[in-house]
C-alpha cells in the first residue's frame, strides 16, 4: 500500500517541481531590475569586505569602516568617470572624422559589392548569349501617336487614403521615446539604490548572519555557516579574479595602443581588457574598440590584422593560463554547467545576465557541496 501511494504521489511531486521552477523563472523575469541590483550589490560588498576588515584592524566600529570603504569605492568611480567624460568630450570633438572615415568605408564597400555582382553576372551569363540576346523593348522608337493608339490608357490612379488605411498604423515617436526614457530612468533608479545596500550588507552583516542562524535551527547551523563561507568564498574569488584579469588585461592593452599612437588609448585600453572578460563574446568585443578608434589614423589592411592579432594573443593567454590559477581553482564548474547558465541567465536579463550568470552558478554549486542532501546536485555542477 505504501508503494502504492509513492507512485501515485510521484507524477505529482514532478508537477509541484515544475511548478515551483516555472514560478521561480517567472519571478526572476518579471523582477529582473530588482534582482540585478540586488545580486551587484551583494557582489561588491564580497568585494570590500577585506577593506572593511582592514579599517577594522585600526580600531574603527564596522558601520564607520563599512562608511569608509563605500566611500572608497565610491571615490574611485568617481575619478574613473571624471577621466571617460574627458576622454568622450575630446572624442566628441573628433567626431566629424571619424563620420568622414566611416562614409568612405562604406562607400568603398559598396562599389566592391557592385563590381562583384558585376563580374558573377558577366560569367553566369556569356558574351555570345548576351549578344544574340533581343534587344529591350523600351529601345524602340516609335511615332508618339502609334504609341498612343496602340497602348491602352493607364489604369486609373487609387486615391491615397486608400493607400493610408491599408497601411499598419505606426507607433508614435513621442510614446516610442517614453517608453525608452522610463527604462533608463528605472535602471537608473535601481542603480542609485546600490551603495546604500552595499553600506547596509557591510555594517549590518554580523546581525543578518545571526538572524539567519537562528531561522536555520541549531542542527542545521554550522551547514548553513558552511554554505554561507562557501558563497562569499567562491563569489569573492570570482569577482575579485575577474578584476584582477582586467586590470591586468587593460595594463597590457593599454601599453600596446600608446606605442601605436591609437587615439584615446587611456580609454580603450581598460575598455578592451574587461570586454575581454565577457563568457564567449570577449574576444569580438575586445577587439571593436580599437579598430573603431583606428579609423581615422590607419588606412591600411595591415594595421588592423596586427591590432586584432594582439588583442587575441592577449585574450588567450588570459583566458588560457591565467583564468585557471586566478578564478577556476575556486569555481569549479564543467563547461556544459556554464553553457547553459549563459544561456539561461541571458534569456531571463539580457545582458547582465551574461556577467552574472557564472558567480550566480557558482554559488548555488558551493552552496549545494555544503549541505548533504545536495551535494550529488554539486557534483554534478562541477567539473
Amino acid at each position: 500500500m505504501v508503494k502504492g501511494e509513492n507512485q501515485r504521489r510521484t507524477p505529482g511531486a514532478v508537477a509541484g517541481v515544475l511548478a515551483s521552477i516555472i514560478f521561480a523563472l517567472a519571478l526572476l523575469y518579471l523582477g529582473r531590475i530588482f534582482f540585478i541590483t540586488l545580486i551587484s550589490a551583494v557582489l561588491l560588498a564580497f568585494i570590500l569586505e577585506p577593506a572593511v576588515n582592514l579599517f577594522m584592524r585600526f580600531r574603527f566600529p564596522r558601520a564607520t569602516a563599512s562608511f569608509l570603504a563605500c566611500s572608497l569605492m565610491l571615490g574611485v568611480l568617481y575619478l574613473l568617470g571624471l577621466g571617460l567624460w574627458t576622454q568622450v568630450l575630446g572624442l566628441w570633438s573628433d567626431l566629424p572624422a571619424y563620420s568622414e572615415r566611416i562614409g568612405q568605408l562604406v562607400d568603398s564597400a559598396v562599389q566592391q559589392i557592385e563590381s562583384v555582382e558585376k563580374g558573377l553576372q558577366e560569367a553566369v551569363l556569356p558574351k555570345r548569349a548576351r549578344e544574340a540576346a533581343p534587344p529591350p523593348v523600351e529601345t524602340k522608337q516609335q511615332p508618339k501617336s502609334r504609341r498612343l493608339r496602340s497602348q491602352p490608357p493607364p489604369p486609373p490612379a487609387e486615391p491615397a487614403v486608400q493607400e493610408v488605411r491599408i497601411r499598419p498604423e505606426e507607433k508614435p515617436l513621442v510614446r516610442e521615446l517614453y517608453s525608452r526614457l522610463a527604462n533608463v530612468y528605472d535602471v537608473l533608479l535601481m542603480a542609485s539604490f546600490v551603495p546604500f545596500l552595499v553600506y547596509f550588507f557591510l555594517s549590518w552583516r554580523d546581525h543578518v548572519r545571526r538572524s539567519l542562524f537562528t531561522l536555520a535551527g541549531g542542527d542545521r547551523k554550522d551547514t548553513f555557516q558552511r554554505a554561507w563561507d562557501g558563497i562569499a568564498n567562491v563569489a569573492r574569488a570570482y569577482v575579485v579574479g575577474n578584476f584582477l584579469l582586467g586590470v591586468m588585461l587593460s595594463a597590457a592593452s593599454g601599453v600596446f595602443f600608446w606605442y601605436i599612437d591609437l587615439p584615446y588609448w587611456q580609454v580603450i585600453g581598460p575598455l578592451s581588457g574587461f570586454l575581454s572578460l565577457v563568457p564567449y563574446l570577449g574576444l569580438p568585443l575586445a577587439a571593436l574598440p580599437p579598430i573603431v578608434a583606428a579609423l581615422p589614423v590607419y588606412r591600411g589592411l595591415g594595421a588592423y590584422l596586427i591590432i586584432t592579432a594582439v588583442v587575441a594573443v592577449l585574450h588567450l593567454i588570459a583566458l588560457n593560463l591565467l583564468y585557471p590559477k586566478v578564478v577556476g581553482g575556486r569555481v569549479h564548474l564543467n563547461p556544459l554547467v556554464v553553457t547553459i547558465a549563459l544561456m539561461i541567465w541571458y534569456l531571463l536579463w539580457g545582458g547582465a545576465g551574461l556577467v552574472l550568470a557564472i558567480p550566480i552558478t557558482a554559488g548555488i554549486k558551493a552552496a549545494f557541496d555544503q549541505i548533504p542532501s545536495l551535494r550529488e546536485y554539486g557534483r554534478l555542477l562541477g567539473d
